[in-house]
């Protein structure tokens, strides 16, 4: 049987990669790295054989012509290489990918399941920090938390445990690590698609339809758009997820509603779905925070949390 020794969550942000010079003097920032650098030690020290990443999409490896709720790489998976993140294929575990698309079948969920799945920062970065070889193989589980609807929060948990019971359920005697990229608190200046209204809501939804073939075409005009964003951050709704993630208790989070979560946090803070995936993937346990750091100059608050699980179900 496999093994779930543990998970790592982190924010990202491409601003990290393209603008550091612009923060380079500010403490929060480094604070940050200093705690990537500590999640990305831990990871060492686990030794998994197998990484499940679970993050989101910000349309260019999906999109609006098509647009999954869930969706496992199973085969080929490339890089997306936008804004300094790792470009071209990563290494899959295609057995425990196959493995988890079956399980969430057999759990009652309806994944898309990719065998040529192009993933962006909502996978890459987090493995761009935490796993700098890129030579762990990976499964990547990509959540839709940008394109409503999107799956409630309790879909989520439940989602999550359904891949640690797939994982578990492997023969191959692996030790996985899950690993949750995305969030907390910021808001994107992206509209709704069924409520377009100025002129750079409908190009941005134009460029979502039709980027499956383009996307790079539309990549200055998105970028001058988010650089052109005044920062929304909510750091006491970040820090109180982080302590319920310390606690092992997500209980008080999954009662809210999806829009209850954007009004208080942001539509970027849509992505701690996979916090919460990461969580119940991994079973009870308790979180540990690494790094948190509410910085402006990249429009959100950025975070970094290790959860340790606190028993092993030996089935």
């Amino acid at each position: 049987m496999s093994q779930i020794v543990g998970g790592i969550a982190a924010s990202h942000s491409t601003l990290m990669n393209t603008h550091w010079a612009e923060v380079d003097h500010l403490q929060g920032p480094h604070r940050f790295r200093e705690g990537l650098d500590r999640a990305r030690e831990m990871v060492a020290e686990l030794r998994p054989d197998a990484i499940v990443v679970i993050g989101s999409n910000h349309f260019r490896g999906l999109f609006l012509d098509l647009m999954p709720s869930i969706t496992v790489g199973v085969a080929e998976v490339l890089g997306a290489g936008e804004a300094g993140t790792p470009e071209g294929p990563l290494p899959v575990d295609r057995e425990l990918a196959k493995r988890v698309v079956d399980g969430l079948v057999d759990e009652g969920f309806d994944p898309a399941f990719s065998l040529r799945l192009t993933v962006d920062h909502g996978i890459t970065h987090s493995l761009q920090y935490l796993v700098p070889d890129l030579d762990i193989p990976i499964v990547p589980v990509i959540i839709n938390m940008f394109a409503p609807p999107l799956i409630g929060l309790p879909r989520a948990a439940a989602l999550g445990a359904a891949i640690g019971a797939a994982t578990r359920s492997d023969e191959a005697d692996k030790r996985v690590l899950v690993i949750a990229s995305g969030g907390l608190s910021h808001r994107l200046p992206w509209p709704d698609w069924s409520q377009t209204l100025s002129d750079d809501d409908r190009f941005l939804v134009e460029a979502w339809l039709h980027g499956r073939t383009q996307w790079k075409e539309f990549e200055v005009r998105r970028r001058e758009i988010i650089r052109a964003a005044e920062p929304d951050l909510n750091p006491d709704f970040d820090r109180d997820f982080l302590a319920q993630l310390e606690r092992g208790d997500l209980s008080e989070i999954l009662s809210w509603s999806n829009d209850k979560l954007e009004e208080v946090a942001g539509n970027g803070a849509q992505e701690i779905r996979s916090w919460i995936a990461m969580t119940t993937a991994v079973g009870p346990g308790r979180g540990r925070t690494l790094a948190y750091e509410p910085i402006d100059e990249w429009l959100t608050g950025m975070g970094v949390a290790s959860f340790e699980p606190t028993q092993h179900d030996p089935a």
